[in-house]
């Protein structure tokens, strides 16, 4: 007769140390299907769809322009302020986007996790994916706005580095969206930190004016440990008329490496406790 213990499963990891990448290649398939259902709740029973993408980094730039930018005069790097604010914005949003999907996501998908056990990170890895499908659909409007205001734009430049820093953009943001999945899923307060904290982000994010406004170098400094200082200085590089500051981009990219290996490893070492907690 078997005994009552033979009947008890534990959900949890083979093991907590790396990333088991094997594993993830093993369930490789879950990666478009949590992607395209997330795609799919998000824009369900929306009259605009996927437009919203569109529109969200547009309306957006029209506000900056007209209230930042012509307002208070806004030095823009030598481009056309319109120019820096969406390219800062389509970069922007891919984080924005991409934080608050992957923070709720684990507290999201709380009734498949407590049944079955596949490798967590999937979850909070495919809502940076939602993020990026975002990022493509707004890109069809980033095109008529170079063309438009035609600035003088480096066009090998721009096959090196606006990949650059979309990818310096996805690590900014796995890092930190692991980091806050596996704090919100034990303290739910982070649910209400995620929103405050995006806002004051954009806001000290080079998004609508460049860093060199901002005095004294030190303070540039602090302002530079903003993982996104990095991505959308190199996503602007093709427009830029100067070089960056190396010093600030070093201390960005350390910045965001930092995070991802924090992240990343925080959300391991506590994912086996995620299917009791959720």
């Amino acid at each position: 007769m078997p005994r009552e213990q033979d009947h008890i499963f534990e959900l949890k990891p083979k093991n907590t140390l790396g990333l088991n990448l094997r594993e993830l290649v093993e369930y490789r398939e879950l990666f478009f299907f949590f992607t395209w259902r997330d795609i799919k709740v998000k824009y369900r029973q929306t009259i605009l769809g996927l437009l919203w993408a569109v529109l969200q980094p547009l309306l957006l730039a029209v506000i900056f322009c007209l209230f930042v930018g012509r307002a208070l005069d806004v030095p823009s790097e030598g481009m056309s302020y319109p120019v820096f604010v969406f390219s800062g914005l389509m970069v922007w949003l891919i984080f924005s986007s991409g934080i608050t999907g992957a923070g709720n996501s684990m507290i999201s998908h709380a009734p498949i996790i407590r049944k079955i056990y596949f490798p967590r990170l999937i979850v909070p890895i495919s809502s940076v994916l939602v993020s990026l499908f975002d990022f493509l659909a707004a890109s069809i409007i980033f095109i008529p706005v170079i063309l438009y205001y035609a600035p003088e734009i480096d066009f090998f430049k721009a096959l090196v580095y606006w990949p650059a820093g979309t990818l310096l953009t996805i690590i900014a943001t796995l890092g930190s969206g692991c980091l806050l999945a596996a704090l919100n899923i034990k303290y739910r307060d982070f649910q209400y930190v995620i929103p405050f904290l995006l806002q004051v982000l954009l806001f000290v994010s080079p998004v609508i004016y460049p860093i060199s406004l901002i005095k004294p170098l030190w303070v540039q400094k602090v302002a530079a440990l903003n993982p996104m200082f990095a991505a959308i200085t190199v996503f602007r590089l093709p427009f830029s008329e100067s070089d960056p500051d190396l010093t600030l981009l070093c201390i960005s990219l350390g910045s965001s490496l930092l995070l991802l290996v924090l992240g990343l490893g925080y959300f391991r070492k506590t994912e086996a406790y995620f299917a009791d907690l959720a």
